[in-house]
């Protein structure tokens, strides 16, 4: 049923009489500290009378502190600490500029204000939605991917409870104002936080969220069953009465002690009802509903025989939700039957922790029947079950704050949220960009992006987005795809719709087009990572394609990867090399040269580093049983176990077979010089050196000269880089910063 705020305990003069209130707090939190939260109140409330708050800006034009103690109410009915109830009251005092972050930072403490900001970053949410546009909350689509923002950006469970306590008392002031703010203020509440709370299973405010959401959306149907409610609430109440007499007489004789009281049924949940089995409001069983709670398991089943020894139970309307929980754990047993007079009843019968676990939200249910299926776990329901168990934790022990660091889990969502400029909100896997963005939302905006803006600030067009924010897409008539946006290296799209667009695109124009870009792109990736002599007609039968031309075209039209083309390369101009690795810098005189798969990889037992060698009869590959041979002039030759040349060996010469083993593979990484030359700035070796530490690529030496004539700086770098396609994504992210001129591979001559 409909709620209506709170009244506060106030003083002759009409202010509110703070100490009362604290009384009236203190009895349902424990272990509250009076002089802190008093002092909290206080602070708010000095902060409105320095600022007052402008009329409507809740409908009303409550005080924020009036809200504040409000909040903290609500919250205080759900036993949250005092951190909570602090942060609950100088919430609006923040959001509104009347109190400074830091201000709450210094005299209140971290996580009082970590708190603040995080239901902050969730009122961002509903800023950045267009209030102009109500039906942006109208697909389910849209419903479904604010939610999962808002559960994403939540990392401590007190700042979803203290916005759901904000949004109740939000809906509740919207009472006198304009038709159209109730609709938008109900629309939000009913479509985002009305389903989390109750995903967190805390009953009595998602009851109250969706009654009054309900009635500000559909104001002539809750009229009509609150009318129809109203009309014979004398009579039900009498005739409830009676039964609650009677069952308590009934369960009293049979020594079971029990709290028996009506239930109310909330108009929303009555509506949905006739709408989903297409019934009559006389037709609705349970609109006469008594709940029965009991000590323990047992005596639930005990009381359940006591309800159908005395009235007639209708069939197919029992479910024992106690033996078969819910999938989310909810459990109660329901029954109707045939009451006096012949009315049909509906009776639930529950423990108290039961009824404790579906109002206060420790294992009440978390989907509505029916109307959330999911295909499978995700990220976003590990990280609704993680706030839960936090709840259920804090029932048991007390102290939410502590609970929630001990059960933090590394829940990484692997999708995030961001909003379009009229506040559509568009998931896309981790690490997308504003390319992948554009191509999210139309073929024709990615074809036509040439810049994007995230809130509001011009970024590369391959930043990495973050969920919550807001992408604005700068677009061109003439634009069109650049060829360097399916160069991975360079890091502009990560999706496979936006690639597959983009290559689409490119597949559609004229040939000649794609072979004249093809070979530019292929001989400009080629120079910058230093590999040379290349044939180019023996590369494209490399690749499966007949000529060179066609090579190109194939290239220019995106039908086969760059990144493929140059391995391919780098192996036709080395051929012996591993096929992983960039060229070695020139070794000294009688160096040994590094061969994976060979003497790195074997351990032998009781002797230093001796030269090893794979035996060709047998082939042995990392994992066979393996032994030793030694040879003379060649080191030892590793065989399988089982290898019949072996065999003989040992019988004929077994004091030249040693014991020997797999080594651990590490990964290799090969020396490397790169040569950058831009023009001279401060902050460009720092620059360089943060995109080589994201990287993870270790620099052996540095060699940086300026040229003051033409004031350029020119970098000779010595690194150690794990393979081809390491290095041309280093150097593609150096290339992408301002003022560089070049950044390419450099060949070092042998002296």
């Amino acid at each position: 049923m409909v709620q209506v705020r709170s009244p506060q305990p106030v003083n002759t003069d009409g202010s509110i009489d703070l100490e009362r209130w604290l009384d009236h707090v203190q009895e349902t939190v424990s272990g509250l500290d009076r002089a802190v939260l008093r002092a909290a109140c206080e602070c708010a409330r000095s902060a409105d009378e320095r600022v007052p708050t402008p009329g409507g800006s809740w409908g009303d034009g409550v005080a924020g502190h009036v809200i504040g103690l409000e909040i903290a109410e609500i919250l205080s009915s759900l036993k949250l600490d005092q951190d909570s109830l602090v942060a609950a009251v100088l919430y609006r005092g923040v959001r509104e500029g009347k109190i400074a972050p830091e201000t709450v930072r210094e005299r209140f403490g971290p996580v009082v204000a970590k708190l603040i900001d995080g239901v902050l970053r969730m009122a961002a949410i509903s800023a950045s939605l267009n209030p102009r546009e109500s039906q942006v909350l109208g697909t389910q689509t849209q419903v479904e991917n604010l939610r999962k923002m808002l559960v994403a950006m939540v990392d401590d469970v007190r700042v979803a409870l203290i916005k759901l306590a904000e949004r109740t008392c939000a809906i509740r002031a919207v009472k006198g104002a304009s038709d159209e703010r109730r609709r938008r203020v109900a629309r939000e509440v009913f479509d985002i936080y009305a389903p989390l709370a109750h995903r967190l299973g805390i009953g009595h405010i998602k009851w109250e969220l969706e009654d009054v959401s309900f009635r500000y959306l559909e104001p002539e149907q809750y009229r009509q069953i609150a009318r129809l409610l109203h009309e014979r609430r004398v009579d039900r109440d009498l005739y409830i009465d009676k039964v609650v007499q009677q069952l308590k007489v009934a369960l009293e004789t049979s020594h079971i002690r029990a709290e028996v009281k009506g239930r109310a049924k909330h108009i929303y949940s009555i509506w949905r009802k006739m709408q989903k089995k297409g019934l009559q409001f006389s037709q609705i069983h349970d609109v006469r509903a008594v709940r029965v709670m009991v000590p323990e398991v047992r005596d639930c089943y005990t009381a359940l025989g006591i309800v159908h020894t005395l009235w007639r139970h209708v069939p197919r309307e029992f479910d024992d939700y106690i033996a078969n929980p819910k999938e989310n754990g909810y459990r109660s047993l329901h029954t109707a039957v045939i009451g006096p007079e012949g009315k049909v009843l509906e009776v639930q019968i529950r423990t108290q922790e039961m009824h404790e676990e579906a109002e206060l939200g420790v294992c009440a249910h978390w989907r509505y029947k029916g109307a959330d299926v999911s295909n499978g776990p995700s990220h976003y329901e590990e990280k609704i079950s993680w706030l839960r168990q936090v709840l259920e934790w804090h029932e048991e022990l007390g102290d939410i704050g502590g609970l929630a660091e001990q059960l933090r889990v590394d829940i990484e969502p692997d999708r995030v949220y961001v909003f379009t400029p009229d506040g559509h909100a568009i998931d896309l896997p981790k690490g997308a960009t504003p390319l992948d963005f554009a191509y999210r939302v139309h073929t024709e905006v990615g074809h036509g992006c040439r810049g994007a803006k995230v809130n509001g600030r011009i970024v590369p067009l391959n930043y990495s987005l973050q969920t919550g924010e807001q992408v604005e897409i700068i677009t061109s008539k003439q634009g069109t795809p650049s060829r360097d946006w399916l160069n991975q290296n360079l890091g502009y799209v990560t999706t496979s719709r936006a690639r597959a667009k983009i290559v689409h695109w490119f597949k559609l124009q004229a040939r000649d087009q794609n072979v004249a870009a093809g070979k530019v792109m292929l001989e400009r990736e080629l120079a910058r990572l230093d590999i040379r002599n290349v044939d180019y007609e023996r590369l494209a039968g490399t690749a499966n394609l007949k000529t060179a031309e066609d090579l190109f075209a194939a290239l220019g039209a995106a039908d086969v990867r760059l990144s493929h083309v140059v391995n391919l390369a780098q192996h036709q101009a080395e051929p012996d090399r591993d096929p992983r690795m960039p060229e070695i810098i020139p070794r000294r005189p009688g160096a040994a040269l590094l061969r994976p798969g060979k003497r790195d990889d074997i351990q032998i037992q009781g002797v230093g580093n001796l030269l090893t060698q794979m035996a060709r009869c047998c082939q042995p590959l990392p994992g066979d049983p393996i032994v030793g041979y030694i040879t003379q002039g060649r080191g030892v030759t590793i065989h399988r176990q089982d290898c019949a040349n072996v065999l003989q060996l040992s019988s004929r010469e077994p004091e030249r077979i040693i014991q020997v083993s797999w080594g651990p593979v590490p990964e290799k990484t090969y020396p490397v010089e790169i040569f950058i030359r831009a023009y001279d700035r401060a902050g460009l070796l720092r620059d360089i050196s943060q995109i080589l530490l994201n990287e993870k690529i270790n620099v052996i030496t540095v060699n940086t000269q300026s040229n003051k004539q033409d004031s350029t700086a020119s970098m000779s770098l010595t690194i150690e880089i794990p393979g081809l396609e390491a290095l041309g994504r280093l150097l593609g992210r150096i290339s992408q910063l301002p003022n560089i001129i070049e950044a390419r591979r450099q060949r070092t001559l042998a002296s």
